[in-house]
């Protein structure tokens, strides 16, 4: 029983309802496919609901019980594990809605439960109210639903072209509902439900909330009773009902009542036109071959069907509305009349003949005048086209079936009109008891016909083209279309129209002219009108004969104005009168004055349409009708009248011609618009001079305009407008409070329109003077700029529109009609526009105003914005404009306009914060402006690529609202690049008080959290994201898609947003993997957008991978890339996850080889979907341009759009382009101009082309560089656990192969993207990440290593293509990314860094006869294609090497490098050499000098020349290595070159400079010593390099050029060499070491420490080695031998002896000591570092992370990384550690070797060969004898100083000493080599010191 008395959380009366109506609107309206199946599906689950139309589920006390224990016991939830344990207070409301609506007690609760899911979708709402709306809006699911199946059925009216599949599957479901009773069920439901009385319940238990809620349940029930009366109507446009049905139709209409005014409501309406449809026989007369039709037709074939609705109409009560019931007898008497003509009207007579009788009851129930009030009054009677086709099918019928009826009407007409005239002659009233049947009849055709909102122009069948043959205006053809013989009932309506016309009664004079007013509206009907009364007028010489014309024509029209005018100007008021405030108004009576409106009313709507009759009429000598309209003017005459004249003068100057004459005839009239309007409170004149203004503005407005009566301009209207107009029509009376609104509109407009076409110009900020009547006046401004200046001022004008957007907030907000409701719409609109355009247009301008240093103060409209409201006293313009969006259902466009300004607005970091602040102050203010935006988001009206055409209202609106939502999102993403707080953060639903990421985002709902737009958003995206087809946006609307994503990249890119968004995205909505599971978004009609979509979703899956390897969310990553790497056939679930087995699989099922059904990669698809060649549009071919010219317009025409492209600004070259042809003087100019203009077409059409073909190229490239950023993440970024290294290489062979055949192919056809090599060059690098897999394994796995040798191999069709795109002459940047490509692909072949375990080597034969290993097998094979491409590629790469882009040239010079590192037979070197390259690069050395120099200022300019400086060096040190190579360098005077350099010269003096590790604050620019010791050391080891390598023969040579260039270095070496050794020897090593600890961030600290250990040594070595050898250079055997050291052995106690003293030999000695120290500890720590290289995956993890903590930066980076990765990097360093250790152990190994043999040559000489002298003589170093004795005089050295030197170095010297240097020498040097000195000299020195002198 649980389980049936189970709650459905959706509600049942509303959720299941929303998904019906969703399946019908999709098989019927959008036609989806499989709709059909899903459709029927939903029809048979919902049958009941349309049997028991709107009826609810039945109470229950078994229910009731439950939902009253709900509360203690709980009650279970559908799809919910449990019961849910409710609160009291819902189950009170649950009892109360129940009895409310009188439903089921479970159904309520239903409805409570949803409305509080659903709630924050209404904000505001409580859930009660939110579940009244869900009420009624299933309800509303149902009616609707049951409308569209109906509107779907075949029959007689229209076709929605459904397949048959479908039109089958709803005829039988409403067959069947209707033979259960449907009309009877749906009459009963429209007489129980009314919205008063719905209301008066719901008031009653509080069920309403505030207006926007009232509104929204009025709107719902109103919705549900038309839809339901529209199924009867669009049943009956296609069948008729059953007898019983129409007799109950019927039977309803005899009750129904009307409106106030007269009219019927649109239910009624709609039941009204249902019965007529019923009762049609017309489309029998269409001559439709479809004969079903008449034997489904009941009228004839049921007998008792005729009889029972004839008696019903004929004999029956009398209606509630009598004109109702005659409107349906005229009906049925017509159908009569149809039916007796027919021969199934023979078995009919005795009704049929009934017909005339039931026509004069209709007539004297006063039909017409019913149709006129009644009908034609109802607001719903425009807005259905079938409507008005039965009407038109009405009246038409009337007149061509019954036309003695007609003729009657006609004679009454005349008999009452001579009534009337003979009473008028004697005086007496006329009678009352006079019909007025055919005046309503003409005034019913004049009203019907005057609206055409379908542009049906029906009227058309009352014009019949063949009449009009006799004329000789007309030929054989009308408007292009060959005559044909016109229908009977064409010519009796013809006919009628004519009749009537003729010696027209006075009374029917008016009725008659608003006919024809009908009868005119439309382009060819007005042609038509437009020749009939041309005809009726009689030619000139008959008037002279004394025939008159007819009264209905031109002639006759045209005459009477001129009389008037001629009588009225006689009355113009004389001096004597004017005294009076209103003149007496003499010669139009009121009869005459109608007349003339009608007449004016009839021209003005022929004119509007035809433009023939306007020039026409304009043209005609005789009648000159704007002459004598603008003389009325000036007469005295009603401002009616003078309104409906400006009216056709403003319908004349449609025509550019016209308008421009006109403009000069309105400045000689000078209309004045007098002031009789404000003392009558009505304003007809004042309106319809804005809308003449309007209308002349817009066809031409002359520059001149005025000129030499006044200063010439447009201001003076302007002026008036303004000021009179605008700024005074708040302050008004009127007598119709709608008349307020539309003086308002019609000002608005004007200025709308002046300020659109207004672009700003220099000219118009130069104040110009213009001569009149002698005098120097300043000539006025072009009107947009006056506007301008009043809108970028705090002016009245401004004021005036913010005050009035204000209002217009405010009038909205109460949700009630009022009078002139949507005129203010209309103003509110204007203003909106004007400020936007203002804003659109205020850079220009204030730009122009500065250069132009013209005395106008001006301020930009986003500050005058901020300015403070005088209505509320707070500054909240902003605020105003932006609550249009929360009327955007009601008011598109202006919420349309609200999101354009505050779009721009938002550009203005400044203004973004105090927005933030105005928009969150007021806590109700702020969730409203929220919902406004939201509710814009998820309109569903939306529609994106709808034409621009406005024809279409509906699409009309959809484009509005699609363009509304980009403006937003536009508006988000602006906002998001500025720092916070900004609006994109606060509508997104981020913190803006507090730290943004401190923000906490969840579902709208919980915990309070109110629906933002990012939820918004999330909504449109993952719409349709769980089908098979994907999202549904990214196809509907692509545009708004991209946008979409382009929002969720930024807060994913953002480092403040990133945290909660990606955290979000992930566990609430499963973005990611939801979408990218669709990948690649295939959008034929739009690949741009498409593209866009992918790389802004790519961009954002590779920040979640990168975060979730951090953050180890392993899973999350693991399922990402299952989803893109995997080439298994997936299985995607209903729900749109994979199978549980598919989750439980790890990545390591990639790639099985040998099942057959794998599938494509997604990764790979992706790129699939991006076309790397792009067809470039063709060249210009022009006849009357030049094209060099038109190309540099284009090209200054050119902007960055919204997406950052540079495309070209079509409407600004169209305006150009116009203007030049608008230049050209001269006839033959005139002649040619529209092939000129079809020119100027073509260019912009290949304008377009162009741009659309550099959109499609940035959205490659951007699609690229996307798909590269993944691919990089998922290869570097990701745990490599995730993907095993065998699998990776297939990854990577995968992704190489394809962008081989991708770029191979366009290399082919020479076309190229620049981003290609980019992705080449990148995937190639991502190969190299496998020298770590390669490396990894060891010796014993090498054959392994050959077996996999494969994949590498397959890596030569990708070198291929590299190596022929370099030989390709390609722009740079291409260039430069495939020399990177190159040596990223040379890398591979590199060895890597193996551990120097100072093990014994392999002997010389073994490592002759190793087996090739695979890096020299692969250089081998490089080396081989190489070659293949002979000089080709060595002359591009040795010329990009010497000249070109910067970037260019480093890589060639790297690339030259690496090829000359495996070139073996130096074939490279030898071309380099002769072709004159090599000589070109050392020349450039002096050109690079002074580049060099300005690099050692402290703030250099660029550090380019600096990196150039070092590639070449590099380059040159590399040739430098083999000998030939060294000799060919001198040969090329390489020494001269760089003696010549002055940079050497320029050592930093400054001390401040010189301290160590100085840098710039951002770390990157080194500083100006370290930049020298960068020039300078690369310089000493070239040098180095070629000492090592010319031979012995050459070095004497290469020793003299050298002296002179190092003579300054060896001097310093002299000066400096042996104080730095005392340096580094003693403590100051020490404080070199604390020093860096100081300065080296504690990252960085232990790899400088080991930099600096192994610098200190080599120094010291090196000093060592300088002392050896200039020892052996002086002489080979001691007792000659130079002596540098003082012979004093004790230890110095201040090792810092100053340079000025010879340093002792105990100096020598102790850095022997310390370097025995320093090689033990060396050597422990080198055994450890093995140790635990061998086990790195035993070390604890506090140990692993203590390695990787120096390869990782940031402190918290290792915690992130994965175990695996982690023992990587551990290796890496242990192997860095190991081989730095070696290093020092090599270092210290020579530094005890070379001070035992200095030690040893010192002590032999003081001990041996030394004669001691007089103590008192200083001591000097020695020298060698001037005279070139043998003899060597040593300085001053006593016999005492030589005991002490004995037994000091005795002391020193000792046993433990000596063992220590014989263990060094067992433990390395050994093990290094056979040859070892350290126990000889150990042992001579030792018998040296313990043998005394002989």
């Amino acid at each position: 029983m649980a389980t049936q008395m189970a709650v459905n959380s959706g509600a049942s009366l509303w959720g299941p309802l929303k998904e019906l109506w969703e399946a019908v609107e999709g098989a019927i309206w959008r036609r989806q496919p499989e709709s059909v199946y899903l459709l029927d599906l939903q029809l048979k689950k919902h049958k009941p609901s349309f049997l028991t139309l709107f009826k609810n589920p039945m109470k229950s006390a078994e229910q009731r019980e439950k939902v009253r224990k709900a509360s203690t016991e709980g009650i279970a939830v559908q799809g919910q594990q449990g019961v849910r344990l409710l609160p009291e207070q819902l189950i009170s409301e649950a009892f109360i809605l129940s009895d409310l609506f009188d439903l089921g007690e479970l159904a309520a609760l239903e409805l409570l439960l949803a409305g509080e899911h659903q709630q924050p979708h209404f904000p505001g709402l409580t859930r009660g109210l939110v579940a009244v709306l869900l009420y009624w809006d299933g309800k509303r699911c149902v009616a609707n639903s049951l409308r569209s199946l109906i509107q779907s059925r075949h029959g007689k009216t229209f076709t929605l072209d459904l397949s048959p599949e479908l039109v089958n599957l709803t005829m039988r479901f409403t067959d069947e509902l209707m033979a259960q009773g449907l009309t009877k069920q749906i009459l009963n439901l429209l007489s129980d439900i009314s919205v008063t009385r719905e209301f008066e319940r719901l008031q009653k238990e509080r069920g309403l909330g505030n207006e926007k809620h009232r509104k929204e349940v009025s709107d719902l029930i109103k919705e549900c009773r038309q839809s339901l009366a529209e199924c009867l109507f669009a049943w009956t446009c296609q069948s008729p009902l059953s007898k019983e049905d129409t007799l109950t139709l019927i039977g309803h209409l005899e009750m129904v009542t009307a409106e106030a005014d007269g009219s019927l409501d649109s239910v009624n309406l709609a039941l009204v036109m249902a019965l007529l449809y019923c009762l049609d026989v017309s489309f029998l007369e269409q001559g439709t071959e479809d004969r079903e039709g008449i034997h489904a037709l009941p009228l004839l074939t049921e007998k008792q069907y005729v009889a029972a609705v004839h008696s019903r109409l004929v004999e029956g009560q009398a209606w509630k509305l009598p004109g109702l019931q005659a409107v349906v007898q005229l009906a049925w008497a017509l159908s009569l009349r149809a039916v007796s003509q027919l021969p199934q009207g023979a078995a009919l007579v005795e009704f049929t003949e009934a017909d005339e009788a039931l026509a004069d009851q209709a007539l004297l129930g006063g039909v017409f005048l019913f149709l006129t009030e009644g009908i034609l009054g109802s607001d719903g009677f425009s807005q259905e086209e079938f409507y008005t086709r039965r009407l038109h099918s009405l009246i038409t019928d009337f007149l061509a079936l019954m036309p003695m009826k007609v003729k009657q009407l006609r004679n009454r007409a005349d008999e009452d009109a001579r009534l009337i005239h003979m009473a008028l002659q004697m005086g007496s009233e006329p009678p009352s008891s006079l019909r007025k049947d055919l005046d309503h009849l003409m005034i019913l055709i004049g009203e019907f016909y005057s609206k055409d909102p379908f542009e049906l122009e029906l009227a058309l069948e009352f014009w019949c083209p063949s009449e009009s043959l006799q004329h000789t205006s007309l030929t054989g053809s009308f408007l292009g279309v060959p005559l044909q013989r016109p229908p009977h009932k064409q010519v009796v309506l013809s006919k009628f129209v004519r009749q009537m016309g003729d010696l027209l009664p006075a009374t029917l004079y008016i009725p008659y002219l608003r006919m024809l007013k009908g009868l005119a509206n439309g382009p060819q009907c007005s042609h038509y009108c437009f020749s009939l009364l041309k005809t009726n007028g009689a030619p000139h010489e008959n008037r002279q004969a004394g025939v008159s014309g007819s009264v209905v024509s031109w002639e006759h029209f045209f005459h009477s104005l001129m009389l008037y005018h001629e009588n009225l100007r006689r009355d113009v008021p004389s001096a004597d009168s004017m005294q009076y405030r209103h003149p007496p108004i003499r010669g139009i009576t009121q009869r005459e004055l109608e007349g003339l409106t009608a007449f004016l009313q009839l021209l003005t709507t022929i004119i509007t349409w035809s433009e023939n009759a306007r020039l026409a009429l304009c043209e005609h000598p005789q009648w000159t009708p704007v002459v004598v309209m603008l003389g009325l003017l000036q007469c005295s005459v009603q401002p009616v009248l003078k309104a409906q004249i400006l009216h056709a003068l403003a319908a004349f100057g449609k025509s550019p011609e016209i308008a421009a004459s006109l403009w000069q005839s309105l400045e000689y009239t000078q209309v004045e618009l007098n002031e009789i309007e404000s003392s009558c409170e009505e304003y007809p004149l004042t309106r319809a001079f804005c809308h003449l203004i309007s209308t002349l503005v817009e066809s031409a407005l002359p520059v001149n305009l005025g000129a030499g009566l006044r200063a010439p301009g447009f201001q003076p209207y302007l002026d008036f407008l303004r000021d009179s107009v605008f700024l005074a029509f708040p302050t008004r009376a009127y007598r119709r409070p709608a008349e307020k609104w539309e003086v308002a509109e019609a000002v608005l407009e004007v200025f709308h329109k002046l300020l659109r076409v207004y672009e700003p110009q220099p000219a118009d900020f130069l104040q110009e003077m213009v001569e009149l009547q002698g005098e120097q006046m300043p000539a006025h401004k072009p009107p947009g700029h006056s506007l301008m200046f009043h809108l970028l001022n705090d002016s009245p004008t401004l004021s005036l529109c913010l005050s009035l957007l204000e209002e217009g907030a405010c009038q909205l907000d109460t949700y009630a009609p009022f009078p002139g409701k949507k005129q203010l719409e209309s103003a509110v609109l204007h203003c909106l526009c004007l400020l936007e355009l203002a804003l659109q247009k205020e850079v220009t301008f204030m730009d122009l105003l500065r250069e132009s240093q013209t005395s106008l103060l001006v301020s930009p409209v986003e500050q005058l914005l901020q300015g403070v409201s005088a209505r509320s006293r707070q500054a909240d313009h902003i605020t105003n404009i932006a609550r249009y969006l929360y009327h955007s259902s009601s008011n598109p466009d202006a919420a349309f306009q609200s999101a354009k300004i505050l779009r721009r607005i938002a550009r203005y970091p400044n203004i973004q914060s105090r927005l933030v602040g105005d928009f969150t102050h007021d806590q109700a203010v702020s969730k409203k402006l929220m919902a406004g935006f939201v509710e814009c988001l998820d309109s569903e009206e939306a529609q994106e690529g709808v034409a621009a055409d406005d024809s279409d209202p509906e699409k009309r609106v959809a484009r509005i609202h699609h363009e509304t939502k980009i403006h937003i999102l536009n508006l988000l993403i602006t906002s998001l690049e500025l720092k916070g707080p900004n609006l994109g953060l606060y509508l997104l639903g981020y913190e803006v008080k507090k730290p943004v990421s401190s923000t906490n985002l969840q579902d709208p709902g919980v915990l309070g959290c109110p629906r933002s737009c990012l939820h918004a958003i999330l909504s449109l995206l993952q719409r349709g994201s769980e089908w098979r087809t994907g999202p549904v946006l990214t196809k509907q609307a692509p545009q708004l898609a991209e946008l979409c994503y382009q929002v969720i990249y930024q807060l994913c890119a953002c480092p403040d947003t990133s945290g909660p968004t990606m955290r979000y995205l992930r566990t609430s909505q499963d973005f990611l993997f939801s979408h990218l599971q669709h990948l690649p978004f295939i959008v034929p009609e739009n690949e741009i957008a498409a593209l866009s979509q992918m790389s802004w979703l790519m961009k954002t899956a590779a920040i979640e991978l990168r975060v979730t390897s951090l953050n180890r969310q392993r899973s999350h990553t693991q399922r990402l890339l299952n989803l893109l790497l995997d080439d298994q056939p997936h299985t995607l679930h209903a729900d749109g996850e994979t199978g549980m087995e598919e989750e439980s699989r790890s990545v390591s099922g990639f790639l099985h080889f040998g099942t057959v059904s794998k599938v494509r990669r997604r990764l790979l698809s992706v790129l699939d979907a991006i076309d790397f060649s792009q067809e470039a549009p063709e060249l210009l071919q022009l006849d009357f341009f030049e094209r060099a010219q038109i190309e540099q317009v284009i090209t200054n025409c050119e902007h960055v759009n919204e997406q950052g492209h540079t495309v070209c600004n079509v409407k600004l070259l169209h305006r150009v382009l116009v203007a030049e042809i608008n230049a050209l003087q001269g006839m033959a100019a005139i002649g040619q101009r529209p092939l000129l203009l079809e020119e100027v077409n073509s260019i912009l059409q290949q304008v377009v082309e162009r741009n659309r073909v550099r959109c499609s190229l940035n959205a490659k490239r951007h699609a690229l560089q996307s798909w590269r950023s993944l691919v990089e993440t998922i290869l570097t970024a990701c745990p490599s656990e995730l993907i095993p290294a065998d699998q990776r290489q297939l990854i990577i062979r995968d992704l190489l192969l394809d962008l081989h055949d991708k770029v191979g192919k366009l290399m082919r056809r020479k076309m190229l993207l620049n981003e290609e090599q980019h992705v080449t060059c990148f995937s190639l690098s991502s190969s190299s990440a496998n020298r770590c897999y390669l490396s990894s394994r060891g010796q014993g796995h090498r054959v392994a290593l050959d077996q996999d040798f494969y994949w590498i191999l397959s890596c030569a069709q990708v070198r291929r293509v590299v190596f022929s795109g370099v030989t390709n002459q390609l722009i740079w940047r291409l260039r430069a990314h495939l020399y990177g490509a190159l040596l990223y692909y040379l890398q591979i072949a590199q060895k890597p860094e193996e551990p120097e375990t100072l093990q014994t080597g392999n002997s010389m034969w073994e490592r002759l006869t190793a087996p090739e290993d695979c890096f020299s097998k692969l250089q081998r094979e490089n080396l081989a294609i190489i070659e293949s491409y002979g000089t080709a590629l060595m002359e591009v790469v040795c010329r990009d090497a010497c000249d070109g882009h910067e970037i260019g040239r480093m890589l060639a010079l790297a690339v030259l490098d690496r090829v000359l590192s495996i070139d073996r037979q130096c074939q490279w070197l030898v071309y380099l050499c002769n072709s004159g390259y090599l000589r070109v690069l050392v020349e450039s050395l002096r050109q690079d000098d002074a580049a060099l120099q300005t690099l050692l200022t402290p703030q250099p300019p660029l550090l380019k020349p600096l990196y150039i400086y070092e590639s070449k060096m590099a380059l040159l040190t590399r040739v430098a290595k083999t000998a030939q190579g060294a000799m060919e360098l001198l040969r090329c005077g390489l020494i001269g070159q760089l003696v010549e350099c002055q940079v050497f010269h320029m050592l930093p003096q400054n001390d401040a400079l010189r301290v160590f590790g100085q840098r710039d604050p951002s770390g990157f620019i080194p500083s100006p010593l370290e930049r020298y010791r960068q020039i300078l050391l690369p310089t000493l080891r070239l040098m180095q390099v070629i000492l090592t390598s010319t031979t012995t023969q050459h070095q004497q040579g290469a020793a003299q050029v050298q002296t002179s260039f190092t003579k300054r270095v060896i001097s310093l070496l002299q000066r400096q060499g042996l104080s730095l050794l005392v340096r580094l020897v003693g403590t100051d090593r020490a404080r070199y070491l604390k020093q860096i600890e100081e300065t080296v961030s504690p990252g960085d600290l232990a790899e400088k420490r080991e930099e600096m250990e192994v610098a200190m040594q080599q120094i010291c070595a090196n000093i060592m080695e300088y002392c050896q050898t200039l020892l052996l250079q002086s002489s080979a055997e001691a007792q000659f031998s130079l002596c540098l050291f003082s012979p004093s052995a004790s230890e110095p106690a201040d090792v810092a002896v100053p340079s000025a003293r010879v340093p002792s030999l105990g100096l020598v000695l102790l850095l022997l000591k310390n370097s025995t120290t320093d090689f033990f500890r060396y050597h422990d720590s080198h055994r450890q570092s093995l140790n635990k290289l061998e086990r790195v995956e035993q070390l604890p993890p506090e140990e692993l992370k203590e390695l990787c903590q120096v390869l990782v930066s940031g402190s918290g980076g290792v915690e992130k990384i994965p175990s695996v990765q982690r023992n990587v990097l551990a290796k890496r360093r242990l192997v860095q550690l190991v081989n730095n250790r070696a290093k020092l152990l090599a270092l210290c190994s020579y530094i005890i070797e070379t001070c035992l043999f200095v030690i040893w040559r010192h002590l032999e000489f003081y001990l041996l060969y030394c004669t001691p002298t007089d103590p008192k003589d200083s001591l000097l170093p020695g020298y060698r004898d001037p005279s070139g004795s043998r003899g060597l005089s040593v300085s001053r050295v006593s016999q005492q100083d030589l005991e002490q030197l004995q037994s000091d170095v005795a002391n020193s010297f000792n046993e433990p000493l000596q063992r220590k240097l014989l263990e060094v020498e067992g433990l390395y040097s050994k093990t290094r080599s056979r040859h070892t000195f350290i126990q000889a000299l150990t042992r001579r020195i030792r018998g040296l010191v313990h043998h005394a002198k002989g």
